[in-house]
């Protein structure tokens, strides 16, 4: 072989990657420094180098870059701690980043950060943890360290994308059933109904999941009504899509089942005929859920004039 032809690995020459692997060195390095500016140029470009390559995400970590990276989290200069978090965020993308990130104590930093960072800072938190949930063990952990109001108030409060990142984030902690209660008790069914309200917008979709997977919970339901869920949810039935068609009559069949009171005022906000017809024109699976609920609003509707009768006569 030709001394002067570059040899080739994974498509970059030997040369390249040690130049990347000093880079990657140092700058490690100046995480540690004294220096904040340093500190700052370090974790900028550290959350570059790992924002687009897989490659480079594993040998950061490898380089032992996390802990200081979680250390400068807890910052007090914002922009800092904004650099800190989005680099945890880009290196928990790789799934064998993520239990050493976790092990590492990142979810308390990234959960100040989800609460007093800059608006970038809380969205790329809530992002980090949505990322870290998928560890499934680390669902209860990051629900107990305080993740959830903060995730609530971005959700209501956010810029549509901070509202998108909450709301995914809030979809897989929500399958661990003590986040459920969390949840609830945090006030999250007031901002998802409005979402859901808004049904030009792209959050219908994503916030009718999150209600759909709370509504196994009795104070859930109770939370939604409160909040006028039904007749949000009606309307959805008459002109959403049909996806949303499909996961609103779940909602609404849930709310039913258990209650003559939501039954009653399902009925009066119209809901039969726009689930008759979608008895007849939806999906295989809304078909059924909405072929269930005709059946119990008119089980319902029929006591009722059975009662009536009886008490007339």
């Amino acid at each position: 072989m030709d001394d002067a032809v570059s040899v080739s690995y994974y498509g970059h020459g030997v040369d390249e990657l040690a130049l990347e692997d000093e880079l990657i060195t140092r700058l490690v390095s100046s995480l540690d420094s004294d220096n904040i500016e340093v500190r700052k140029q370090a974790a900028m470009e550290i959350r570059l180098l790992a924002k687009n390559k897989m490659e480079n995400r594993i040998r950061i970590a490898t380089a032992g870059a996390i802990k200081p990276l979680i250390s400068i989290i807890s910052s007090n200069d914002q922009q800092l701690q904004e650099f800190g978090v989005t680099a945890i965020l880009n290196l928990s993308l790789c799934d064998g980043n993520r239990e050493e990130i976790i092990s590492s104590g990142a979810i308390k930093p990234l959960v100040c950060a989800l609460k007093i960072g800059t608006s970038i800072a809380r969205e790329n938190a809530a992002c980090a943890l949505l990322r870290l949930s998928q560890v499934e063990e680390a669902k209860i952990a990051i629900g107990r360290s305080g993740a959830i109001p903060p995730l609530v108030n971005l959700l209501e409060c956010g810029s549509i994308r901070g509202k998108k990142d909450a709301c995914t984030a809030l979809f897989s902690l929500c399958s661990a059933n003590e986040n459920k209660s969390i949840a609830v008790q945090s006030g999250i069914m007031k901002p998802l109904v409005e979402l859901m309200a808004d049904l030009g917008s792209s959050m219908v979709d994503k916030s009718a999941f999150v209600v759909n997977l709370l509504s196994a919970l009795p104070e859930a339901r109770a939370a939604l009504v409160d909040e006028g869920g039904i007749p949000v949810l009606v309307e959805i039935v008459e002109v959403g899509t049909h996806r949303q068609k499909e996961i609103v009559t779940e909602i609404l069949l849930r709310l039913c089942q258990d209650s003559v009171n939501h039954r009653s005022m399902v009925a009066r906000e119209g809901a039969v005929p726009p689930l008759v017809a979608l008895s007849q024109h939806g999906t295989r699976r809304a078909k059924l859920k909405a072929e269930a609920l005709i059946e119990i609003l008119r089980q319902t509707r029929s006591s009722k004039s059975a009662a009536r009768y009886i008490y007339n006569s």
